[in-house]
């Protein structure tokens, strides 16, 4: 996925689920994981370490 993809969902769950929106992702992550998705798992990985980036901007 493109890292404005990524930066986009990351945002857009963010703004749906504030200080959640990380456990969403990683619930994301072991749902693929588990399924065997190793790209879509890798995605979401993606997603949850964006996530955690605008998290500690929103925090200073």
């Amino acid at each position: 996925m493109e890292l404005s993809k990524i930066t986009e969902y990351a945002r857009a769950l963010y703004e749906a689920h504030g200080d959640k929106a990380e456990a969403e992702a990683a619930k994301k992550v072991k749902q693929h994981e588990e399924a065997g998705e190793a790209e879509d798992a890798a995605d979401w990985h993606a997603i949850r370490e964006a996530i955690r980036a605008i998290r500690g901007a929103n925090q200073g």
